[in-house]
């Protein structure tokens, strides 16, 4: 298969300047080789070295700049203390490297002025994201978006998934058809963590049990969801739900249904960097519409939801991650 048969990308985008999240693994830098085979030559490497792993995750670094290096392309490295932001925060482990990676990529957003990020998630992480989204009961069937606006440590990110449709065992035989190395982290294949028992557990049991490849089906899944999400996405945006500083207009929120109420938060809530939302979470938000309650709930990594005059905001504390070391090309 070629490059192009992979990617999922519009190729007027090319000369455009593009941020590519690279850990080292298999699936992003099949990503990165697969950009430079379709002819993407205006990128930048980041990577952020979570220090999780000790000597493991120093070489991870190492190989990612070096191969970068060898394609002749520029590379922003960090570094993050993630379990002691971890403590700081009270979230999880996961929680707190996805905070630590946002706040990152934002600095390299800064840097190059780039506010483009391709991500390298592929099939398998949609299905994990899907059966996760349904067992949380907190937005049914949905997954991934292939492209959207995330807001990382506030800078409004393009992130772009190329890959949400390829299986990561075939971006491994691409990579070995061409005898390219990758980085393993061995703890993605211990069966430990939700989004790894998933992967080694659930997703295998289901398969036994209906004789069917799970992944497939729910990868399927969130894209008919994704159309309903679009008709959805229209009736919010003609509800001028957000005011011109990004905040939430309450009383343009509750002239929506009830449904498309918690559609709406949800997505302010995600497109915010937010993770971990579920139905007691959104009932929370809900809450809030009603002047008689509370003024602020807690979020997941720290953070709380506060009304204040009228508007629906995020009020959050600084986000300890290391500036990013830049290598020239």
């Amino acid at each position: 298969m070629s490059s192009q048969d992979f990617l999922r990308l519009h190729a007027a985008s090319r000369r455009a300047r593009h941020l590519v999240g690279v850990s080292g693994g298999a699936d992003s830098t099949a990503l990165l080789h697969l950009l430079i085979d379709a002819g993407w030559r205006n990128l930048v490497v980041c990577h952020l070295n979570h220090r999780l792993r000790g000597a493991a995750s120093s070489a991870d670094q190492r190989f990612v700049e070096r191969t970068a290096a060898k394609l002749g392309l520029p590379c922003e490295s960090g570094g993050a203390d993630v379990r002691r932001l971890m403590k700081n925060s009270g979230t999880s482990l996961e929680t707190a490297a996805r905070m630590a990676r946002h706040a990152f990529f934002a600095s390299c957003a800064r840097r190059h002025r780039c506010r483009r990020l391709m991500l390298a998630h592929h099939a398998d992480d949609q299905a994990e994201t899907v059966l996760w989204n349904l067992l949380r009961g907190s937005r049914g069937p949905r997954g991934m978006k292939s492209g959207h606006v995330m807001t990382m440590d506030g800078i409004g990110m393009q992130v772009i998934r190329p890959l949400l449709h390829v299986r990561h065992a075939d971006l491994v035989a691409w990579l070995r058809e061409r005898k390219l190395t990758w980085r393993e982290d061995a703890t993605n294949a211990e069966a430990i963590g939700v989004r790894n028992r998933m992967r080694h557990e659930a997703l295998p049991l289901l398969a036994r049990i209906t004789g069917r490849d799970p992944v497939a089906a729910l990868v399927r899944a969130a894209d008919d969801m994704a159309e309903i999400d679009a008709m959805e996405r229209d009736l919010v945006t003609a509800a001028r739900v957000l005011d011109p500083a990004g905040r939430i207009h309450i009383p343009a929120l509750r002239t929506l249904p009830v449904p498309l109420q918690r559609r709406a938060l949800h997505d302010f809530l995600t497109n915010h960097g937010i993770t971990g939302i579920d139905r007691a979470l959104l009932d929370r938000a809900l809450a809030l519409l009603d002047p008689a309650t509370a003024a602020a709930t807690n979020l997941p990594g720290g953070t709380h939801l506060r009304r204040r005059a009228g508007r629906l905001q995020i009020e959050s504390p600084p986000i300890e991650a290391l500036p990013a070391t830049q290598h020239p090309d």
